[in-house]
């Protein structure tokens, strides 16, 4: 049920639009009263932009509740607690979405969070990120088990879920908060990252220099609710962003295989 408390903690939530506040406004001022009433209004005004998944985070989670959703919620704490356990990794390759899946359903694999690192931001929202400025880029941090599976196997993935010849973006998701980043937790995993990257360019199969860049972990901000496993929580959304993604990796692929196989100049 809708309530004073769910509406005024949306209310002070980073990161929504004025227009959705000014719902979440109009329904806290009638929801003392009549609680289903304020519920079905403003199922309705959100609607148009939640059929077009156009909703901030926090706000389509609370629409998937008014609509009787099931909203699955990350557990963070669990997430914090697999890592004083077990080793991570943390990479970024375009937008997180896409990146959860591959890794989280690998054995071995312990926790995959969606956030945002390797800016100067403290405590950054998605639209933080998303308007520039913060150095942030989109991200997922991985709690591993190294008895099951090797940071060297985590990179081999990696490479194929990126792509390393684009340092502007990846694929259809561009600026700078895409670029691809392997994020080292210490110097023996830089060290590997550095010989894996370095064993990639010598394959040339790229047929243009491999940019990703190295470098030393930063905090790690999670991303919010709606972004956790979102694979899971929007099915078939994610289903087509997957799809769109990977044809263009295939494409891009055997445009470079072509351009060594005739020794056409290679242009970025």
């Amino acid at each position: 049920m809708l309530t004073v408390q769910t509406l005024s903690t949306l209310l002070s939530t980073p990161g929504v639009r004025d227009w959705e506040r000014q719902q979440l406004q109009t329904a806290l001022t009638q929801v003392a009263r009549d609680p289903k009433a304020a519920a079905r209004q403003l199922e309705a005004a959100l609607r148009p932009l939640a059929i077009r998944d156009n909703l901030t985070p926090d706000v389509a989670d609370l629409y998937a509740a008014l609509t009787g959703q099931p909203v699955s919620h990350f557990d963070f704490a669990a997430h914090q607690a697999a890592l004083a356990h077990y080793p991570r990794a943390v990479f970024a390759g375009g937008c997180f979405w896409c990146l959860v899946a591959p890794f989280e359903t690998l054995p071995g694999i312990v926790s995959v969070e969606s956030g945002y690192t390797g800016g100067h931001l403290d405590h950054p929202t998605y639209a933080d990120v998303h308007l520039g400025g913060t150095g942030h880029v989109e991200a997922v941090e991985i709690a591993f088990d190294p008895a099951q599976i090797s940071y060297s196997q985590l990179l081999d993935l990696y490479w194929q879920l990126s792509d390393p010849t684009d340092n502007l973006g990846q694929l259809q998701d561009r600026g700078p908060m895409y670029r691809p980043v392997i994020f080292a937790v210490d110097e023996a995993q830089r060290q590997q990252a550095e010989a894996s990257k370095a064993a990639l360019a010598q394959t040339a199969q790229f047929g243009q220099p491999i940019v990703t860049e190295i470098t030393m972990a930063k905090p790690f901000w999670p991303a919010e609710n709606y972004h956790q496993q979102f694979y899971l929580k929007q099915p078939q959304r994610y289903a087509r962003i997957h799809r769109a993604r990977q044809q263009l990796l295939t494409w891009k692929h055997w445009r470079n295989q072509l351009r060594r196989l005739f020794h056409r100049p290679q242009h970025a």
